[in-house]
């Protein structure tokens, strides 16, 4: 029967998402019940995709990332895939509509982490972060508001905004690998070999002010969503708190990371809050 096979896709990506991001597994455990599993099956694609462009470094990226992009529009028109992975995407793809514009936009990101390493302009670094980031919160948009597109039209621009401020204190989290393991850089006009404070500070002044404009959404999300949107929100602050706190040049010699206790300090003070209605 296809719903055992749907069952283990679906537990796959429940997997996949516990294993590589503990902080994203728990916010979506925050979230309503009906649609946690089509978040686990949103990340379990995008990490998948993520993971061959970045992870795989002995073995022919570019060729395996040809053959899961064709497993995935595969996926999508047969409404199937053997890749649990990409069975479970296609499942909450089909029943939420999701854009196909959105897919091939990100897809289209992830292609350029295996052919560009230096984004020289604001448009490019803007259009990557489009098609990495942005679209997979337009992506649990659709989700959230359960083909509502009124709503869905309403929230858009802060589920951009927030997407954009996860992706850019990623970027600074990420820093050091990216830059020496990987060679890229994604900040525009920014010489990550003399980072200073004055550098530092202005791109997490462009990361405040695009949380700023993901929190006026957040507060107007489904029930269902808004805690555990409200979770990883806080969680991503956190984060950029510290690495405000960090010396410019030590950043790039160091992965930044919030501690467990604090993460469960984040989620009993965010439910206080919520409890209360004091988002």
């Amino acid at each position: 029967m296809k719903s055992i096979f749907d069952d283990v896709s679906f537990e796959t990506s429940k997997l996949v998402t516990k294993e590589y991001s503990t902080s994203f597994s728990l916010a979506t455990k925050m979230l309503g019940k009906s649609i946690q599993q089509d978040i686990y099956n949103i990340y379990g694609f995008v990490r998948l995709a993520d993971e061959i462009v970045d992870s795989f470094l002995n073995y022919e990226q570019e060729n395996l990332f040809i053959d899961f992009e064709r497993q995935l529009y595969e996926a999508i028109e047969n409404k199937i895939s053997l890749n649990p992975v990409l069975n479970a995407f296609q499942t909450t793809y089909h029943k939420y509509s999701l854009s196909l514009e959105y897919v091939q936009a990100f897809m289209k990101s992830m292609r350029s982490d295996l052919q560009k390493n230096t984004y020289h302009t604001k448009e490019e670094y803007e259009d990557y972060i489009y098609g990495s980031a942005d679209v997979v919160g337009l992506m649990c948009l659709q989700v959230f508001v359960k083909g509502d597109q009124e709503k869905f039209e309403a929230l858009k621009y802060s589920a951009m905004r927030l997407g954009s401020a996860f992706q850019k204190v990623n970027f600074l989290r990420d820093l050091k690998e990216d830059y020496e393991n990987l060679g890229r850089t994604y900040f525009p006009n920014t010489n990550l070999d003399q980072l200073d404070e004055l550098s530092k500070q202005e791109l997490i002044y462009e990361i405040e002010q695009d949380f700023k404009k993901g929190y006026q959404g957040i507060v107007k999300l489904p029930k269902e969503a808004k805690f555990g949107v409200f979770v990883a929100y806080r969680y991503y602050r956190q984060l950029l708190k510290k690495i405000a706190k960090t010396p410019a040049l030590e950043i790039k010699n160091t992965r930044i990371r919030v501690a467990d206790y604090k993460k469960i300090e984040l989620l009993t003070r965010s439910y206080v809050k919520y409890q209360l209605n004091l988002l």
